[in-house]
């Protein structure tokens, strides 16, 4: 249980935290391998934004969406109105817009690192027109990850693809406007298996400071490797000023899509702890964004984002009550067990009943996910997407 200054130190945070809803986590996705569909899946942007809808509604942490560029506007700019319109409908904003580079058959070698001159501008093109999409949706943040890379030695002149790559980011900087930022992602492997071309986060680095100041750096928290210290990197990245934001979820081995806090809690609460200690240590807020990047290939979707939201809270509320003073002396003094042990209080502490009593407050149910289940929107939009989503789907059932 938490005691009343702990309740108070949990109700300021969650009073700050917001994170961000992936519009293609509410849509059928899959693996290499297939997709399973489900009957209340979101197939239009109209119905992601009415399904983020209903997490920010219950959970009042979730005001802005981000947006896949070809998958939730197709036809670009030509779809910001009606974007927009539906953002104020569902009292949502336009979050980070995410490119796509890597789908379409022309980039099966690369797109900004691609030997063809022709496709390397195709990839740059769509990169500009994102970056206006961005400004008059008002969003601040263009996300860019790359699947650039190749899969057998000598295939590919690594040096040659890293001055293309560092030629295509300064100009699309370059036409950033002085509110946007530029968050540059990496992921050590796959689809690349032998190099690829922003493998990690001292590559990312490396090509925001070239880029320029308006870039920083992404960290996809399921794309490092399993003994990676992802806080570490954290904690590099808020020294360097060059930390953006997040994509949260969590993986078992290699992949990124499990929800957040499903494998290991304790890794997203020693994130969050080091942004909240550089916070206390400094006296400045840090400038990072928080979003969700997660495919529900198995569980409700809309549930599954219910359930990794309340996940967040929980661990953002426990890192805000790490003593960071006792913590402080308890690293310069070498006091190991105590330093330690101000982590481990911390993070084995309830902090529910403080989440509870904050929801109440500000006029939110105490239980989002029993708040969602009461209100019949999912039985709704299964009857009506059910035909759509499930036709020719066979069953040996």
């Amino acid at each position: 249980m938490t005691n009343n200054r702990q309740s108070e130190l949990i109700h300021t945070a969650l009073d700050r935290f917001q994170i961000e809803l992936p519009s293609w986590g509410f849509a059928n996705t899959g693996t290499r391998f297939g997709k399973f569909q489900q009957a209340a899946a979101a197939s239009t942007v109209a119905e992601k934004f009415s399904d983020a809808g209903q997490v920010h509604r219950w959970t009042g942490v979730c005001p802005s969406v981000a947006l896949h560029v070809l998958w939730d506007l197709p036809k670009g700019v030509g779809d910001v109105d009606e974007v927009r319109s539906l953002a104020a409908t569902h009292g949502l904003r336009a979050g980070a817009i995410n490119p796509n580079v890597f789908q379409d058959q022309i980039y099966k070698y690369g797109s900004l690192g691609n030997p063809d001159a022709a496709i390397r501008q195709a990839a740059l093109d769509h990169l500009l027109d994102s970056v206006e999409i961005g400004k008059r949706l008002n969003s601040r943040d263009v996300s860019l990850w790359f699947a650039d890379g190749s899969n057998y030695p000598g295939t590919q002149n690594m040096r040659q693809r890293k001055r293309w790559f560092e030629e295509g980011l300064r100009t699309t900087h370059a036409r950033l406007d002085p509110s946007q930022r530029m968050l540059v992602e990496y992921k050590p492997f796959e689809p690349a298996f032998y190099h690829t071309d922003i493998g990690d986060w001292g590559m990312a680095l490396e090509f925001a400071r070239s880029a320029g100041p308006q870039a920083k750096v992404l960290v996809d928290t399921g794309h490092h490797y399993q003994a990676q210290n992802i806080e570490q990197i954290v904690a590099w990245l808020l020294d360097l000023g060059m930390l953006g934001g997040f994509h949260f979820n969590d993986r078992r081995y290699a992949d990124d899509d499990l929800t957040m806090g499903s494998i290991d809690p304790y890794q997203a609460f020693r994130i969050f702890h080091e942004i909240l200690f550089f916070e206390w240590e400094t006296g400045a807020r840090a400038d990072i964004a928080y979003m969700i990047d997660q495919s529900h290939n198995l569980k409700g979707k809309i549930e599954a984002m219910i359930q990794t939201v309340q996940t967040a809270m929980e661990l953002y509320a426990k890192a805000a009550l790490v003593d960071h003073e006792k913590l402080a002396a308890g690293q310069k003094s070498c006091a190991l067990v105590d330093a330690e042990n101000c982590l481990k209080d911390a993070f084995s502490t309830d902090v529910r009943p403080a989440i509870r009593e904050w929801a109440k407050v500000r006029g939110l149910p105490a239980d989002p996910m029993d708040a969602f289940r009461q209100s019949g929107y999912l039985e709704r939009v299964t009857a009506e997407r059910r035909q759509r989503n499930m036709a020719g789907v066979s069953s040996y059932a």
